[in-house]
């Protein structure tokens, strides 16, 4: 993991997302990361290069990396991704 994504900043921004915003990581499984019959996931771990979620697919539980298009610089530039990412996603979806 890179010094900009401590275990800590990981786990903050883990529980945020997993608390607050569970459909945006459904769709991060499901447009992003190869599974697009996931019912439900959840954000394990994130760093500058991408994020590790679990995805329930089909019954079972999944592992997924979803890679980052580019390497992001602190934890501010990985809100603004996750937030552009869930957008676009959306956007497919329609």
């Amino acid at each position: 993991m890179s010094d900009q994504f401590s275990t800590e900043i990981s786990d903050r921004i883990c529980t945020h997302m997993n608390d607050d915003h569970a459909s945006a990581i459904v769709l991060y499984a499901q447009a992003y990361g190869g599974q697009p019959d996931a019912t439900s996931a959840q954000m394990l771990a994130i760093d500058a290069d991408g994020m590790d979620l679990t995805a329930q697919v089909n019954g079972e539980t999944v592992p997924v990396r979803v890679k980052f298009d580019r390497t992001l610089a602190d934890a501010e530039d990985a809100h603004h991704t996750l937030i552009d990412m869930v957008k676009q996603a959306r956007k497919v979806a329609k």
